[in-house]
C-alpha cells in the first residue's frame, strides 16, 4: 500500500495514484499530439463514441443496442488492430526513436559511423557518385531483394571498392544496418510527387522519398557537383563535411533526431 497523501470523501490518494495520474496524462497527450492531423485522429473519434453509447445503452435499458455492443464486445481489440494498423506501426517506430529507448538500448556505435564518414569523404575526393542508406528501426528487406546480398562488416575500403565506376556494383545504392552492409547495387523508388522535382537529380530524388517511407538517413555524393547531402524524413541537408556529417550520423542514430534543416 502506497503512503496516503489525503482523502477525497471516503478515498484515500496516495502517491503512486498521483504518479499513475501524471503517466497516463503524459501518454495520452503524447498519443494525441502523434495522431494530430492525421486519419486516426477521426477514427479514434469515432471509437470513443461508440464506447460512449455501449455505457449509455445500459442506463437508458436499450435491450437491442446492449445486446450489440455486448456481442460486439469480443472482437473490439480484432477491430482495433485492424483499424489503426498504419498509426500503431508508426507510433512503434516512433516509440523505438525516442531519446530514452535509444540511451538504453545499444545502437549502431561510432565506428560504423566513422567507417561511412570516412569512405563519403574519400568518395567526394575521387568524383565518384554514391547512394549510402542508413536503415535505422525500418525494415528494409524489400529494398535488399532489390540488390545483391552482401551480409558484409562495414569498412570504407568495401565501400569505396563497391562504388568505384569499375565495380558492377556500382551503379545503385548500398544499404547498412547496424554494424553490417546488407546489400548493394539496390534500386531505391522514386515518388510520383518527386519524379517531377527537375531541379534534383535521380540519386536525390530516389534518396528523398525512401526518407519519407521509411527512417532511414540516405547520404547522397553527387558524381556532377561532388556535394555531399542527407536526406532525413523528407528533407535535404546539403554541402555537408566530415564534421557535419558525422554529428548528423551520430544525432540520427543515438537519439533519432529528424529535425534538420532543409
Amino acid at each position: 500500500m502506497g503512503l496516503t497523501l489525503f482523502k477525497i470523501g471516503f478515498l484515500p490518494v496516495t502517491v503512486m495514484d498521483i504518479l499513475d495520474i501524471v503517466v497516463m496524462s503524459y501518454i495520452i497527450n503524447k498519443v494525441y499530439k502523434f495522431l494530430q492531423g492525421t486519419r486516426g485522429v477521426q477514427m479514434l473519434v469515432g471509437l470513443v463514441i461508440i464506447l460512449i453509447f455501449s455505457g449509455l445503452a445500459p442506463l437508458f435499458q436499450m435491450k437491442g443496442m446492449t445486446w450489440i455492443f455486448e456481442n460486439l464486445r469480443t472482437i473490439w481489440l480484432v477491430a482495433f488492430v485492424i483499424l489503426f494498423q498504419p498509426e500503431l506501426r508508426r507510433l512503434l517506430i516512433y516509440i523505438g526513436q525516442s531519446r530514452i529507448v535509444r540511451l538504453l538500448v545499444k545502437v549502431s556505435g561510432s565506428k560504423v559511423i566513422d567507417e561511412v564518414v570516412k569512405a563519403t569523404i574519400s568518395l567526394q575526393e575521387r568524383g565518384y557518385g554514391a547512394l549510402i542508406v542508413m536503415g535505422r528501426e525500418t525494415g528494409l528487406r524489400t529494398i535488399n531483394e532489390t540488390g545483391v546480398i552482401i551480409q558484409a562488416e562495414v569498412s570504407s575500403q568495401l565501400i569505396l571498392s563497391i562504388f568505384n565506376p569499375r565495380s558492377p556494383l556500382h551503379d545503385g545504392a548500398v544499404v547498412i544496418r547496424n554494424d553490417l552492409i546488407e546489400a548493394a547495387k539496390c534500386i531505391l523508388p522514386i515518388s510520383e510527387e518527386n519524379q517531377s522535382k527537375t531541379e534534383l537529380g535521380t540519386r536525390h530524388k530516389a534518396a528523398l522519398t525512401l526518407s519519407e517511407e521509411t527512417d532511414a538517413m540516405v547520404i547522397v555524393i553527387s558524381e556532377e557537383t561532388g556535394k555531399i547531402s542527407i536526406a532525413i524524413a523528407g528533407k535535404f541537408q546539403t554541402e555537408l563535411n566530415t564534421d557535419s556529417l558525422k554529428r548528423i550520423l551520430t544525432e540520427g542514430y543515438r537519439y533519432g533526431n529528424t529535425n534538420i534543416n532543409e
